[in-house]
């Protein structure tokens, strides 16, 4: 089985990719959870631009990507797991959740350092939210995340199995805690218990400062609430709060490719997220 699936990876990436990207994007259109700001399709060419522009970039710089690199760990003995007997069941199922703590990690990081947050906040700066959110992330940012995760593989040594596992995961409940649907409360309460709910992780994409410096997480939702950065709902509510970032609102720098792609290099440097206190209540 294992082989089989890594043997046939970037056909069963795509094919969760799209599959999830059709099935959030029916929900959102049989129950929405907010009205949109935005004409759809303006955003959808934009944000779905980014997502190719993005996989041919990593194709290009990083041919191996994640799976092969934990392969290679693997062969050359890299890494904890690969440096340790343990049953295979137990290294897969650890690699995953340590993957997702090292995102969590991560996305703090992020938002506390000035110029990450520069790339960061073409993300954060989209001024609605749904399923394309879940990809929108600058060729940048994205190529210094496979960097980090590929430090995160030499030193854990995981079984590319699970690599491929989280990546899939990771891609599928990105795509699903930014979507635009509509949860029956006692269903995204129970969710929450182990997965990050579309809900939760809207509060993250506030305009407010102490909004978007909660809910951090991307899959699990343990994490926001062992480092005390969870916060169950926004203040404004779902429906009446305001998405994006509060100085960037141009449709043309925020909405349009050409613009996402410069609005890291607009603005000073000191503007950055979680050490901006200038708006709302504090933490």
């Amino acid at each position: 089985m294992s082989h089989f699936l890594l043997q046939h990876e970037p056909a069963i990436r795509l094919g969760a990719f799209f599959g999830i990207l059709l099935i959030m994007a029916l929900w959102e259109v049989a129950a929405p959870r907010r009205a949109r700001t935005i004409p759809k399709w303006r955003r959808w060419a934009s944000n779905l631009g980014i997502v190719f522009l993005n996989g041919a970039l990593l194709r290009l710089v990083f041919p191996t990507v994640a799976v092969g690199f934990a392969a290679l760990a693997q062969d050359q003995g890299w890494g904890l797991f690969n440096q340790h007997a343990v049953p295979f069941w137990f290294a897969v199922i650890a690699s995953v959740v340590i993957l997702d703590f090292a995102i969590y990690l991560q996305h703090v990081m992020f938002h506390a350092v000035p110029v990450l947050w520069r790339l960061h906040r073409m993300h954060h700066a989209d001024p609605d939210f749904d399923v394309t959110t879940g990809a929108r992330f600058h060729p940048i940012e994205i190529a210094l995340s496979m960097l980090i995760k590929l430090a995160v593989i030499a030193v854990l040594g995981p079984p590319a199995v699970a690599v491929m596992i989280f990546e899939v995961i990771l891609n599928a409940t990105a795509m699903f805690n930014h979507s635009n649907i509509r949860l029956p409360g006692a269903v995204d309460r129970g969710l929450r218990a182990l997965i990050v709910t579309p809900d939760m992780h809207r509060v993250h994409h506030s305009i407010e400062d102490h909004e978007t410096n909660s809910n951090f997480g991307f899959n699990l939702s343990w994490w926001d609430r062992l480092f005390g950065t969870y916060q169950a709902q926004p203040d404004a509510g779902h429906e009446h709060m305001t998405l994006g970032i509060r100085d960037y609102r141009e449709p043309k720098l925020v909405t349009d490719l050409p613009g996402m792609l410069v609005l890291p290099f607009v603005g000073k440097i000191t503007g950055y997220a979680i050490n901006r206190r200038s708006w709302g209540r504090q933490p």
